[in-house]
């Protein structure tokens, strides 16, 4: 991103000004603060309460883990790696380079990733990256069962008590899982594939979202949209082939409301990607 000349021109000003006094924070808030107000209507980025006039202020929840190297990954061997390739005292300001598959972190499988000719980074649409997000809690089950799945009875629960999942929503499952990722044995449930054990969706309950429900698209906490004992990843295979979208390695689940909050999907349209890392962010 460095035009000719910029170097020699940081350098010069650092030396003859010094570095420039910004804290942490201040930086912090104010990059993200520019991102966010190109992303949400106004209002939507204060916190909770209630604001002039005793309009809501809305909310907003991260459900993204930090993007870290090592992250836990499916196929053990990849997971991400950096190196900093240029410094302050050296080069006048500070860089990295990143080596990494794009099922890393908090991602993305678009349809294309295991549907031959189906759609791929690019093609994902904004619409679909703005959608009504609800949760699906099978935490309890999943403290019993690490290979537990969201089965059609669970989101008929779910409708119970919180109303009919809407049209175009981003389902999310919420298994506990999201809090292990600091431990990749943990987290994967074994030392490598075919040996893991994790939560997942079953494929009935997938495909009645795609067929009753009509939704934009599925989520998890866990690192496959199919739990870990899986060996045919039906849901990666049959959801995705309904030209709809999964999200794995979601985080904060547990913040969010059951229903009433919307999610930004961030993913940049990696050329020819299969998917791809994302910022995914509710607010409600």
């Amino acid at each position: 991103m460095c035009l000719p000349g910029t170097i020699e021109t940081v350098r010069e000003q650092v030396e003859a000004e010094g570095a420039p006094k910004v804290d942490r924070r201040t930086a912090i808030v104010g990059a993200a603060g520019v991102a966010l107000a190109a992303a949400f209507p106004a209002g939507a980025l204060a916190g909770g309460g209630r604001g002039r006039g005793g309009r809501r202020k809305r909310r907003l929840a991260d459900l993204t883990h930090t993007f870290v190297e090592g992250f836990p990954v499916f196929v053990s061997g990849e997971e991400p790696e950096r190196e900093t390739i240029a410094d302050y005292a050296t080069s006048g300001f500070y860089a990295q380079r990143w080596t990494f598959g794009e099922h890393s972190g908090t991602h993305m499988d678009a349809p294309g990733h295991f549907v031959p000719g189906g759609r791929l980074s690019p093609e994902i649409t904004l619409q679909e990256l703005i959608a009504p997000i609800v949760v699906v809690d099978i935490s309890k089950k999943a403290r019993s069962d690490p290979n537990a799945m969201v089965e059609v009875d669970d989101l008929m629960k779910f409708e119970r008590r919180h109303g009919r999942i809407p049209k175009g929503a981003l389902v999310a499952a919420d298994s506990g899982w999201a809090e292990k990722v600091d431990d990749p044995a943990a987290f994967k449930g074994g030392p490598a594939f075919p040996n893991y054990n994790f939560p997942g969706w079953s494929e009935e309950a997938a495909m009645w979202l795609a067929a009753k429900r009509d939704v934009t698209g599925i989520g998890i906490d866990t690192l496959s949209l199919d739990p870990g004992n899986s060996l045919t990843f039906p849901v990666h295979v049959n959801f995705l082939a309904t030209d709809r979208y999964g999200l794995e390695n979601m985080a904060g689940l547990d913040t969010i409301p059951p229903r009433g909050a919307t999610a930004y999907v961030g993913l940049i349209p990696w050329e020819e990607g299969s998917g791809g890392p994302c910022r995914v962010i509710a607010t409600w």
